[in-house]
Parts: structure tokens; sequence; C-alpha cells
């Protein structure tokens, strides 16, 4: 049996690895929030509800102490039979009451009890109330204790002049118990309230998030049904909410673009495999030829011959594809150079001077002034070379062609314009595309595949520039290329053709 094998040092198993982490869903995310903002806002507004009806009672029973302290007060200091009337106001007043028990005990300033409601000592003792307030300007404050029986009260001591006695202590006390088993049984009713209110926003925020999200379970499955053949489709826009209907816009935009390369791709495939096949075809049908009977050598020599005019053909297609596919590619490095653009174009003269005079087609340079540009020569001289030999492909003899430099606004336009047959009119938009060829079967007898403007067009891309045609038919064409001067915008990442 052989040995388990072990992972390379530094690298993690599948097990080594850390969990991915659990990420909640939209609609989780939603309900949660909504439920928790709903709850939170009941919370507040029952919490506020609740201080504000404490408060109420808090008040209403200072209030009330307050204004029956104030009474003893005066009754204390100004009664002419202290006896009567704090039996008065202690005892008869206590007995009168059916439903609200207040205790009052008087106590003089030797700390003897002068008179207090009947039975308040078993309730609440002297040394149950806080310390007396002696001065009489502040505000009078009660405080919540517990009596002896367990009732609460609301208690309060004051300081007060008793007339011929002296200064003496004034003790009320006020049983809220009713108060307190209010707020208690409010308290239970906002626990349940609260319960219910929590497991309702739970339960709406679930259903409100699915409701919410069903245009986007929509979108999803719509864009999850196109694929590779069916990108003609698009999403409707009509009932999507305005957030879904920019995503979906944008995503109708992309799918747009998306057909339009898989289009091109499919047209350049079948372009590429037509191009291939023709030569092939014919290698193929030379070899069955000459090995259909015995030749001469010279015969053999021939098809040779052939077969090597063949081979060239496809190494040329070969590397025009290889060059247009590195062009395309956004890491493409260019090796720029301080050229002369007048010239350069005095090269290309002389070099295509020989085949021009042989075709009889003059071949001119207009140039306003010397102008300075950074680029590659040999690309420019390759995308220049192409326009050159397709005027003078198609134009007469006793034409002309016509190169021409000049600067506007800030680029350095070149143009070549000849006086040839000219293109129609709906030829112009594609005859920038691969493969695309105004005359078909002559093309192909004169060997040229279409794909000379396509490597003008991307060599002017790869400068940061645009190429540009004009052509009238039995008048001629011109091509124009706009190059940048400044090299900062050259060799952009954007080289979409």
């Amino acid at each position: 049996m052989s040995a388990p094998i072990s992972p390379e040092p530094g690298l993690a198993t599948q097990s080594d690895r850390p969990p991915t982490k659990r990420r909640w869903s939209l609609a989780a995310r939603f309900a949660f929030w909504y439920a928790g903002s709903a709850f939170l806002l009941v919370t507040i507004i029952s919490g506020a509800l609740y201080w504000a009806l404490q408060h109420h009672y808090d008040v209403a029973d200072n209030a009330a102490l307050a204004d029956q302290v104030q009474i003893l007060r005066d009754h204390l200091e100004h009664a002419p039979d202290l006896q009567a009337m704090l039996h008065s106001e202690v005892v008869d007043e206590a007995a009168s009451r059916r439903f609200i028990q207040v205790y009052v005990r008087i106590i003089d300033a030797d700390g003897h009890e002068m008179i207090e409601t009947p039975g308040m000592d078993a309730v609440m003792p002297a040394d149950a109330f806080p310390a007396a307030n002696a001065d009489r300007s502040r505000p009078v404050f009660a405080t919540q204790v517990i009596g002896r029986t367990g009732d609460p009260f609301r208690a309060v001591c004051a300081a007060a002049t008793i007339a011929q006695l002296g200064t003496g202590t004034i003790q009320i006390a006020l049983n809220n118990r009713s108060e307190v088993d209010l707020l208690a049984r409010y308290r239970l009713w906002l626990g349940i309230v609260l319960t219910i209110a929590l497991g309702v926003s739970t339960v709406g925020g679930h259903a409100l998030a699915h409701r919410g999200l069903q245009p986007l379970v929509g979108l999803t499955t719509t864009i999850g049904g196109i694929g590779s053949a069916t990108l003609g489709e698009r999403i409707p826009t009509g009932n999507l909410p305005p957030e879904l209907a920019t995503l979906a816009n944008g995503f109708n935009s992309m799918l747009m673009r998306l057909e339009d390369a898989f289009t091109r791709l499919r047209r350049f495939s079948a372009d590429i495999a037509h191009e291939l096949r023709t030569p092939v075809n014919n290698l193929r049908g030379e070899a069955e030829v000459a090995l259909g009977k015995a030749r001469t050598a010279d015969d053999y020599r021939a098809v040779l011959a052939s077969s090597l005019e063949e081979c060239a053909r496809l190494a040329r297609l070969i590397d025009t594809l290889l060059f247009l596919a590195r062009a395309e590619s956004p890491h493409t490095k260019l090796t720029y150079e301080d050229l002369d653009v007048a010239r350069e174009l005095q090269r290309l003269q002389a070099f295509y001077a020989p085949a021009a005079e042989e075709a009889g087609i003059a071949l001119t340079i207009t140039s306003t002034v010397e102008m300075a540009l950074r680029g590659d020569r040999t690309l420019l001289h390759r995308a220049l070379g192409n326009l050159i030999e397709n005027a003078l492909t198609y134009t007469p003899t006793g034409g002309r062609i016509t190169l021409t430099a000049e600067r506007q606004d800030g680029q350095v336009t070149i143009t070549v314009a000849d006086s040839g047959r000219g293109i129609p009119a709906e030829h112009l938009p594609c005859v920038f595309d691969r493969f695309h060829r105004v005359e078909q079967a002559r093309s192909n007898a004169e060997g040229h595949v279409g794909l000379g403007l396509a490597i003008v067009r991307s060599i002017a891309v790869l400068h940061g520039g645009t190429a540009a045609i004009a052509s009238t038919v039995g008048q001629g064409t011109s091509v124009t290329l706009r190059l940048p001067h400044d090299e900062t915008v050259m060799n952009t990442p954007d080289r979409t053709t």
C-alpha cells in the first residue's frame, strides 16, 4: 500500500482553510432592520408614555403634599385656638377621607408629638421620615418610603413655626398604593404590548422584505436565463422600481455590448476559417495532383513553388492576426521615438516611388510646417504603408496619391488621399472591420484578405488616436490618422476597436 501523499510545505489543505463566514441574505437583513426599527420605536414610545404617567403622579403627589404643608404652617402660626385647629385638620380631616389615606403628625420643638392621625404610629413611625427642611423658602420634596405594613408612602417632613411654642415639625405620609399598583399593571401591559410588537414587526418585516425583493428575484431569474445563445434578450424595465430600473438598464447595455462582441467574434471566426481554408485547399489540391502520376523534376519544382507561395500567404495571414491580437492587449507597450513627420513621409515616398512610377501614379507630399511626433516608427510606417498600398491598388493609371500632415487642436493629422475608384457609402461603416472587402472576388484574386485597414485603426488606437475614412465613388478616398502630440495620452488602456 502506498503512503498517503502529504501536502507540500506552505500549502493549506481544504480542511486547514478557515471556514467562510456565512453572510446574511438581503431579505434577512431587511427583515432584521425593519423589525428592529419598528420594535425600537414602539419601545421608545411605550417608555415615554410610562415615564409621563409616573412623572404626572409624582408631580401631583408632591404638589398635594406641599399644599398640605403650607396649610398646616399657616394654621400653626396664626390659629388662635391651636388644639381645636389641630384636631380639625388632623383627626377630622383624616376621618373624612374614604379613598385617600393621608397621615399627619405634628411634633413640637422638644420632640414631643402634639397630635397625629389615629393609627399613624403603627403605619409610619416618626423615625421613618426624612430629615426636616429647615428653610421654609425652599420647596418641599417628598420621598418614597415603605411603611410598616408594607404599603408604599410618599412622605415629607418640613419645619414649621408653632404659635407660642416656637419651632416644630410637620410629618405627612400619603399612601400611594393605588398609583404603584396602577404603574405595575401598566408595566405588565407594556411587556405584553412589546412582546406582541416584537412578533408582529418580525413577521411583518419578513413579509415586507420578501415582497419588496420580488422585483429583484424576478430580475435575477431573467438574468440567470440569459446565455451565449440568448444575448438578444433584454430585461423589461417598465414595472421595476427606479433603483432596479437603473441596474437593469446598465445590464441591458452590457448585454448589447456582449451581443455585439459575440457577433463580431462569430463573424471573425467564420472569416478566419474561410481565409485559412482557401490556401489549405490549394496546398492539398496541388499535392494530390502532383501525386496523381509520375512527373518531371520541373513539374515537382513548380508544385513546390506554388505550395511555397500558399505557405507564405498563410504565414502573412497568421502574422497579421497575431499582430491584431497583440494590438488589442492592454499590456502592449510601444517603442516611442521623437519623429519628424515630414522626414518620415519623405522616407515612405522614396520607398513607394518606384511602384507608383511603374503604375503611372503621382505620389506627392503636402506638409505645411515641420512637426514632431512621439510614436513607434515601425508601427506608423506599417499603418501608412498599408494606406499607400491600398491607394496604389485601387488608383488607375494617371491618378495621384497625396500625403498630407498638419497640426490641429494639439493633434497631428496625417492623411493619405487618392483619386481612385472610391468606396460605396454602404461599405464605409465597415471598412475598418477585419476581413471586410468591398470587392470580394477581386480582393481574393489579388491576395488581399481585408485586414489592412483593421491594422491601421489598431495602430492608431495604440497611439491613443483615431482613424477616419471619407470616400466618394469615382472621385477617390482619403484616410486620416489623428494622433495626440502629447505622449501622456498615448498608449491608453481603452483600445476598443
